[in-house]
């Protein structure tokens, strides 16, 4: 008991220097050691290294899991080391939704028959999503949590013992220079020519304790002095251990950008098997003119006409020639051999292909992405096709498909 009496009073002191010497510094009234520029260059590294690791870790948890209520339960089970129970995405809770619709409105039918296909393809986009959630949890989000979690609080603990090195320090110094300064005024005050002996004793006996005060302030010295470098060397260690760290987040965030590529270009897949597969389906309503995506082929009554009227065995493309009669009479369609089809002596274009095109049928051409091609017209002819030539291919191509150049 007594010792631990002692011990507390101990702390008690310590702890009401340095609590003294701090204020000091801060009121200006106290010298304070200050660490070389490398070491300060380390420290405001750390401190940026936290501050933009809890940053990214925060915003890279809401990026993948923005309900907050869901990332507080996982935190909650985090916490209680427990394993985070498996959650179904919105894409798969879309896809259960569309799948059951389908079925009550008639997996047969038309909007039933699309909601299946498009479910199945959420389902999908759900799975993709979990998969780079769990991929990007383990090998991103981990490794900075583990950095703020371990090496982070090491480093911030020897810190702190490093300032109260410092402050034990500072106080050795100032106890030091005080008890020097007392023992060069008592050795000031002795008068040889006192006529009364009694003051130069008292006066000499007092300068003889200031005496022992500095010997005793100088061994406290050096062992704060000791302490202090043996701390700094410590910290200094593990700070320059933080270049290790932006390494070892470097190969993270590689793996995380792969993970996020992978998830990305899954998706997009998926979507253009949809996209294909919707366009089988009949009842597909189509896109508006400013997606990105490979528009529908035009057709037209004339069109329609000269195919039925040309027959499978001789592809046509469609002309609508002068119309001749009342102006409520129908045109008439004339049908022509696309090999027989000549280029006009001037008003053929270059164009630039926007999307693949699979020919329909021997009177159309089919196109490839970012090929160029020469395009031009024919009198009458329907204005969303045009004649595409390529080489020695010629046939009939959709306008929509196409960036007309020149």
């Amino acid at each position: 008991m007594d010792f631990n009496m002692k011990k507390l009073a101990s702390d008690a002191g310590v702890f009401f220097t340095r609590a003294v010497q701090f204020t000091e510094e801060k009121l200006g009234q106290a010298e304070r050691t200050e660490l070389d520029a490398h070491f300060e260059n380390l420290l405001a590294r750390a401190d940026s290294t936290k501050n933009w690791t809890e940053k990214i870790l925060r915003q890279t948890e809401v990026l993948l899991q923005p309900n907050p209520s869901a990332r507080v339960e996982e935190f909650l089970y985090e916490k209680l080391d427990r394993k985070v129970p498996s959650r179904v995405t919105n894409g798969e809770l879309l896809a259960q939704y569309m799948i059951e619709a389908a079925n009550d409105f008639g997996p047969g039918t038309p909007y039933g028959k699309t909601l299946i296909k498009v479910g199945e393809t959420q389902r999908r986009l759900g799975g993709a999503e979990r998969d780079f959630i769990h991929s990007s949890s383990i090998n991103f989000l981990s490794p900075l949590r583990n950095f703020l979690e371990g090496d982070w609080r090491t480093i911030s603990k020897e810190r702190r013992i490093l300032q109260n090195r410092r402050l034990d320090l500072d106080a050795c110094k100032a106890r030091l220079k005080k008890a020097k300064a007392a023992e060069a005024k008592a050795a000031a005050v002795p008068d040889f020519n006192e006529t009364r002996p009694r003051n130069y004793i008292l006066s000499a006996s007092a300068s003889a304790l200031w005496s022992d005060e500095v010997e005793k302030a100088e061994h406290e010295l050096r062992l704060a002095q000791s302490e202090f470098d043996r701390q700094a060397e410590v910290t200094r260690l593990l700070l320059e251990g933080i270049s290790s760290t932006h390494v070892n987040h470097l190969r993270c965030l590689h793996e995380f950008a792969e993970a996020q590529a992978t998830y990305y270009a899954q998706c997009y897949q998926y979507m253009l098997d949809l996209q294909k597969q919707l366009g089988r389906l009949p009842g597909t309503f189509v896109g508006n003119a400013e997606s990105t995506s490979p528009p529908p082929v035009p057709t037209s009554p004339a069109a329609i006409a000269a195919a039925a009227a040309a027959g499978p065995a001789v592809p046509t493309i469609p002309v609508v020639p002068t119309v001749v009669g009342g102006p409520n009479s129908a045109p008439a369609v004339e049908a022509l051999n696309p090999d027989d089809v000549k280029p006009p002596a001037s008003g053929t274009r270059k164009a630039r292909v926007l999307y693949d095109y699979d020919a329909a049928d021997s009177s159309e051409l089919s196109l490839f992405s970012d090929e160029m091609i020469t395009v031009y017209s024919l009198p009458g002819m329907d204005p969303d096709w045009l004649i595409g030539e390529r080489g020695n291919q010629k046939g009939k191509v959709p306008v929509t498909y196409l960036e007309l150049l020149s």
